[in-house]
Parts: structure tokens; C-alpha cells; sequence
């Protein structure tokens, strides 16, 4: 992607420390675009921008960066996108606080198609992960680009999932572009950049950092029409994402869970506070103002490997919700020798997980769809 002339100027004013986004959309509104802005007297600038990060304006730091920025660019793929582009993204112009520029990698013209965002735990279970790749996959399919944050857990399970349909997936950074956190997803975010689209408003070189994620969090919810939050704990990131969405007027989605389980406590109270309970991507598909691309077909096939009847044996005893060996041998009437070794036998098929103090909880192959 080619970039105007100008983009030196956007890069300058975003790249001076402490100026902060909000300084830079009022020197914008005052004085029109940034070169308009630094052809301007400093002191004219003085009322919208602090003295300090006036005197880096012109800074050797601060020209270095922004020919780094600029040689960045260069490479195939990758792009500076400024507030007076058309490909910044419409729905981003909605918050807010949309950030002056984004710096982007891969698919540009993603920013324009329809997205849902889908968010939650790093320490997901199996079962979220499941469910939250295969929402993302049918969603995806569906035309929908499934947006989320490059996460462990449900966010890297939901790219997954987008990933294998043609609307594909965008990735949010808490990060500089150049730089993949947390590492353990370096590989997906390679296949994002290659097939979807990786972005980020921190300049290049920003180490990860606990205040961006919040902040990264509102970019999540503001590229999307809605949010579905698949798994969280009741203080989680995802939960303000959610918060971010509903503030920014997008459709708020939840799955419920276990009541026993802590990553269902997140889902369960947004759902009080008025989420749409979701149990299948069609549930999701209508809501969102009848959203159906053309050549959406609402009838599904059964994902391979589904069970064509419900299966019997121990997996009729265990419920949905976790349970320990004991009360197996009661529901089932087996000793612990045999219920042990079914355990097995089933965690080796991918049917159940076992999770923390003893306890264990069946798997749906498919996810919830």
C-alpha cells in the first residue's frame, strides 16, 4: 500500500513524547492537517499541546523514529493508516477516542468488512477454546471478520477459528507492530499477517506494557459490530472490552457456563447486566441487525466427528458441569479402578479434560456452534 506524502508529518506529531492522542486531534481541529499543523508558530501550539512535548517536536529522537517509521512502511504488506485516509476504519470514527493513526499488517481492506469481536480467558479451559474457535470458524464463514487481541487462550482460539473462513480475522496490539506478545504466539500471528491483518496504534518498538491492554481493549470492540465474551473471570480484560463495546453502542454477547465454573462468572454477569445469551453462532447471526451475507446457508452440516446419537457409557453420567471420580462411582455404579480407566480412555479421545483438584468435565468435540 502506497502512502501520501504527507505521512512524515502524521508520523511527527504521533511519534512526540507526551503530546498524547487527544493533544493531536485538537492541534487537527484548530489548524487542519499535520502539516498545516507544523508549519505553525510553536507558540500558536502552545494552548493545545504541553511546553515538554512541544521542545521534542523537533527533536533527533524524535526524527529517527519517524524515518524508522517511514522505512517500516516500505516493506510489502505493511501500512501507516492516518484519520484522513479512506482506508481508516469507518466504525473506529464512531468512539471516543479514535487514534490519530494505525500501523497495519497484511490485509488492509479487512478494516472495512463487517467484524465481530470475540474476547476472554488467557487461561481458557478446552472447552472455551473449542467453543470459541468453532463461533469464530462458522461466524467467519459466515462473512463476518472475527476480531480479537492476539492473546493465549480464547483471543488466539477465536483468530484459529476466523482463520478458516474467508472472512478472515484481525489481530489487535498491545504492542509496536514489530513486536509479538506474548511469543508463545509468534507462529499465528505470522499466519495473521500473511492472511488476515495485524494492527496496533503504539508506535514501533513499544514493549509490551500492563496500562496498553486496556486501552488496546477499546480499539477490540470499536473495529467490531459486536462482542462476544466466551469465557472470563469477573475481573478480566475481557469484561472491559465488553464495557468498552456497550459504551461505543455495540451488541454485547455472552455464552453461559458452569455455574461452578470461575470462568463462567464473568459471562453470567453480563448477562444480568443484559448481554444477549448466545448458544449457537446463529444466535449471534441474528441479532446483528439480520446480518446474512449473500450465500449464507442457515442449515449446518454436523462438524466431523460428532456423535450421531448421544453417547452412552460414563459420558451420560458426568453432566456438563465438572465432577470427581467418587461421585462417578456412585452415579455409574463402577469401582474407581473402572471409572478411572474410562477417564482415560476418554481424555485420550479429546471427549474429557481433566482440570485442577481432581475434577473432570466432558468436552464437546465440535464446540458450540
Amino acid at each position: 500500500m502506497s502512502h501520501d506524502p504527507g505521512l512524515a508529518s502524521w508520523l511527527q506529531l504521533a511519534l512526540t513524547p507526551g503530546l498524547g492522542a487527544a493533544a493531536f486531534r485538537k492541534l487537527l481541529h484548530q489548524f487542519g492537517l499535520p502539516h498545516a499543523v507544523l508549519a505553525r508558530k510553536r507558540s500558536e501550539l502552545s494552548v493545545f499541546a504541553p511546553a515538554a512535548a512541544l521542545a521534542a517536536l523537533d527533536s533527533e529522537p524524535v526524527a529517527k523514529a519517524v524515518a524508522n517509521a517511514l522505512a517500516w512502511v516500505e516493506h510489502p504488506g505493511h501500512a501507516v493508516i492516518t484519520l484522513a485516509d479512506e482506508a481508516y476504519p469507518r466504525l473506529l470514527l464512531e468512539i471516543a477516542d479514535p487514534p490519530p493513526l494505525l500501523y497495519a499488517r497484511g490485509r488492509v481492506e479487512l478494516l472495512q468488512r463487517s467484524a465481530l469481536a470475540i474476547v476472554g480467558s488467557r487461561n481458557a479451559t478446552q472447552q472455551g477454546s473449542a467453543n470459541a474457535e468453532a463461533f469464530a470458524r462458522t461466524l467467519s464463514e459466515s462473512g463476518l471478520t472475527i476480531v480479537s487481541g492476539l492473546a493465549l487462550g480464547i483471543d488466539a482460539a477465536a483468530h484459529r477459528g476466523g482463520l478458516q473462513g474467508v472472512g478472515a480475522t484481525i489481530a489487535v496490539l498491545g504492542t509496536g507492530l514489530d513486536i509479538v506478545y506474548p511469543q508463545r504466539n509468534a507462529a499465528l500471528a505470522a499466519e495473521i499477517a500473511a492472511r488476515g491483518l495485524l494492527v496496533s496504534e503504539f508506535p514501533l518498538g513499544t514493549a509490551p506494557a500492563a496500562h496498553n491492554f486496556p486501552r488496546r481493549n477499546r480499539l477490540i470492540s470499536g473495529l467490531a459490530r459486536g462482542c462476544l465474551v466466551v469465557e472470563a473471570a469477573v475481573a478480566s480484560g475481557s469484561l472491559i472490552t465488553a464495557r468498552s463495546a456497550a459504551e461505543q453502542g455495540r451488541d454485547v454477547f455472552a455464552v453461559p457456563g458452569s455455574i461452578h465454573s470461575p470462568l463462567s462468572k464473568g459471562c453470567h454477569v453480563l448477562i444480568k447486566a443484559g448481554a444477549k445469551l448466545v448458544e449457537s453462532a446463529e444466535d449471534v447471526l441474528t441479532e446483528l441487525a439480520g446480518f446474512r451475507p449473500s450465500g449464507y446457508a442457515s442449515t449446518r452440516e454436523p462438524a466431523e466427528g460428532t456423535p450421531a446419537r448421544a453417547e452412552g457409557g460414563l459420558l451420560a453420567h458426568m453432566g456438563h458441569d465438572p465432577v470427581d471420580v467418587d461421585s462417578l462411582c456412585s452415579r455409574a455404579g463402577l469401582s474407581a479402578e473402572q471409572v478411572s480407566s474410562e477417564l482415560l480412555r476418554l481424555e485420550l479421545d479429546g471427549r474429557v479434560a481433566a482440570l485442577p483438584g481432581g475434577l473432570y468435565q466432558r468436552l464437546e468435540k465440535e464446540g458450540r456452534r
